[in-house]
Parts: structure tokens; sequence; C-alpha cells
């Protein structure tokens, strides 16, 4: 994924990327811009099925990085929950 996100930029388009923490050091070593980490499972990395509200503010939080012009990486800061929206 991070190969594909680099020539995407390289193309002059914005992108960014969300990783589960297993994963987070991998924007870093790749030199990747915009990322967010969450702390969820891995296959899990938007939230739990059936957690619309989770999910939805993972996006909100990736679409946002967006307006950076500079090399991000943010970490979600809320943990994985289960069950469906709350």
């Amino acid at each position: 994924m991070g190969h594909v996100q680099r020539a995407i930029e390289e193309a002059g388009l914005p992108t960014v990327s969300i990783y589960v923490r297993a994963f987070g050091h991998i924007p870093e070593l790749m030199g990747l811009s915009r990322s967010l980490i969450t702390r969820h499972p891995m296959g899990r990395t938007l939230g739990a099925p059936g957690d619309g509200k989770r999910q939805r503010a993972v996006v909100e939080a990736a679409l946002a990085l967006l307006d950076s012009s500079s090399q991000t990486i943010v970490e979600f800061d809320e943990t994985y929950r289960t069950g469906s929206d709350r």
C-alpha cells in the first residue's frame, strides 16, 4: 500500500493512509505523507463491524489530514470498541 501511496503522491495527488498500530511504523520507514494510526486490531482498521459512528470518525480524521501540506503521522486517540453504533 505504501508504494502505491508514494507513486500517487509523486504524480501530484495528495493521499492519506490509515494503519493499525501494529503497522504504525511503516509510514515513517517508507517516508509516506499523511498517515493515520488507529488503536484497532488488524482487519478492523476503521473500527468494529456495525460501528458506523466510529468508522465515520476515523475516515473524517483521515480526510482532515489532507489539509496538511507536510509529512504528518497522527494517532487516532480513541481505543477500539466492539458493538454497533454508539
